[in-house]
């Protein structure tokens, strides 16, 4: 685990440090918010493709040599951000950085049920969700205020971070190499559920991450509101795996996709006038937001590796991964497009509404697999 959360947190620095920077960047070359929702979209759309080849790739090719690769595809593009604004060149080194970080979602769950008994899985996946959580808390909040503060080239320097990653990344593929492979079919109706939760809270986080600053008015009010969303995200996603092991996850999904919907109201409230953002409205509905956007994270995975047996804990981390990915991608797109044709109020609100439509999902109980 030691090994698996340096992996994770060299990954996810350089992954979260140009999460919302990376669009600015795109802004500052002259893109529009179309153009600025591409970047984070085009991003996710390379994470969830190779996430469907990753459990493949880890049968043909071993653990050690594909960690590599995911940990270089992510980190070395970053620094040649600094080489063009273009938002051509933006939108291809954000297809490799994609690639890299399939390999990473995928391989980094995969792990925590492989080195956890399931008694205690709940809260291991509390502590990998810390390991995420903390790098998103310190720079996905404070990456405008870096930018305005300190230029791009400190964040363009801390998304090279993963390369650094490579060398935990071997030694953990070595230790994984005995993980059993099924050559049945994954069960992937039964991991339908758990994905469609996630995708839905996280194509709302997605939205809030990549576009937290410019539905703002002021840049220390988009870095508060970035450091409530995240903070409340990792303390959520930290305590729901303790609550997971003790009640079972089952009885705080439906909660928390009603308050995904609550959140996501508030803040339309919140930005409803372009020149005077609601700061009481905005504070609270990330907070809300952030704990709906955590605590689902922890109890879908939970729910995910529930539902099938080992030899297929691979393909539902790679399932759970895609729900993820793909709703923070399309968080960034579709409430991009949205808020271009009215504003940003009703892209929110569209948000929630999205959410919502997965409550038949979130009250029904599923049969379960140990």
């Amino acid at each position: 685990m030691s090994l698996l959360v340096l992996m994770t947190v060299l990954g996810f620095s350089g992954f979260a440090a140009l999460l919302p920077v990376a669009p600015l960047w795109a802004v500052h070359g002259g893109a529009g918010s179309v153009g600025a929702g591409l970047v984070n979209g085009v991003l996710m759309l390379f994470t969830v493709l190779t996430q469907l080849v990753v459990p493949a790739s880890l049968r043909r090719f071993g653990w050690s040599p594909v960690l590599t690769a995911g940990m270089l595809l992510l980190g070395l593009p970053a620094a040649a951000f600094a080489l063009s604004d273009d938002l051509a060149v933006i939108l291809v080194l954000s297809a490799v950085r994609g690639m890299g970080f399939g390999v990473l979602t995928v391989t980094g769950s995969a792990l925590v049920a492989e080195l956890v008994e399931p008694a205690r899985r709940g809260q291991a996946i509390g502590v990998y969700g810390l390991a995420i959580a903390g790098p998103q808390v310190l720079f996905v909040s404070a990456g405008p205020w870096i930018v305005e503060n300190l230029g791009f080239g400190i964040i363009f320097a801390i998304g090279v971070l993963p390369a650094v990653g490579v060398l935990p990344a071997i030694v953990l593929g070595r230790r994984a190499e005995h993980v059993p492979h099924s050559q049945e079919r994954p069960p992937y109706l039964q991991l339908l559920r758990p994905m469609a939760l996630l995708l839905a809270v996280t194509l709302a986080g997605g939205a809030l991450i990549t576009f937290m600053a410019p539905m703002s008015d002021s840049a220390v009010l988009s870095t508060f509101a970035l450091l409530c969303l995240t903070v409340a995200a990792a303390l959520a996603r930290w305590q729901a795996g303790t609550f997971s092991d003790q009640f079972g996850p089952q009885a705080f999904i439906w909660p928390l996709v009603l308050l995904t919907t609550i959140g996501m109201a508030v803040l339309a409230w919140g930005v409803r006038d372009p020149q005077a953002t609601d700061v009481v409205a905005l504070l609270l509905g990330a907070t809300l937001v952030g704990i709906s956007y955590g605590a689902l994270q922890n109890l879908t995975l939970v729910l995910a590796f529930q539902a099938v047996s080992r030899p297929h804990y691979g393909s539902a981390s790679a399932v759970w991964n895609i729900g993820f990915d793909a709703g923070t991608g399309l968080g960034s797109v579709m409430i991009g497009m949205i808020a271009a044709g009215s504003s940003f109020s009703t892209a929110l609100l569209v948000g929630g509404a999205l959410s919502l439509l997965t409550l038949p999902l979130a009250v029904r109980r599923p049969r379960l697999t140990r």
